[in-house]
């Protein structure tokens, strides 16, 4: 997996967050893993496609996501993780997308994002690709989501 491909998920990871209140997040743990990954109880993925094929998963616990909703919903509290929360998330994964997207742009590639889908759950298999893909951890105030990360470079 080329580096160049990974770096504007951690850079639209670290430019968005504070932008929406959050604390400066910082890069804890890259893994490498295989085909698939476990939801930890809120998990998007969003696919790639043109230039860079692939998927991204956000993958998270629920009291994270919960965090995230209510720090997006200027502290609105958010007892359970219901509809406004999802789609809180669902936006969220939307504008980091997004700035992944403009951001691999600016690298002279074409690329087009799909729309999120949500899961909630844990302890599900998540397919992430069919051969290895990179998991990169980013803590922010105690929280962490989990950027699953499988795309390639289209010829």
């Amino acid at each position: 997996m080329d580096a160049k491909l990974i770096n504007p998920f951690v850079d639209a990871f670290t430019s968005v967050m504070p932008q929406l209140g959050f604390p400066e997040p910082k890069r804890t743990k890259l893994s490498v893993r295989e085909k698939n990954s476990i939801g930890r109880g809120v998990s998007v993925i969003l696919g790639f496609t043109k230039q860079i094929r692939g998927n991204v998963v956000y993958n998270m616990k629920e009291d994270t996501a919960k965090f995230i909703a209510s720090t997006m919903m200027m502290g609105m509290p958010v007892a359970e993780f219901d509809a406004m929360a999802q789609s809180a998330i669902s936006e969220l994964s939307n504008m980091l997308t997004a700035n992944t997207a403009t951001n691999l742009t600016g690298m002279k590639l074409e690329v087009d994002i799909s729309t999120p889908s949500l899961t909630i759950g844990e302890g599900f298999v998540l397919k992430i690709s069919e051969g290895k893909f990179l998991t990169i951890d980013m803590e922010f105030a105690g929280h962490i989501v989990e950027l699953d990360i499988a795309v390639e470079l289209r010829e």
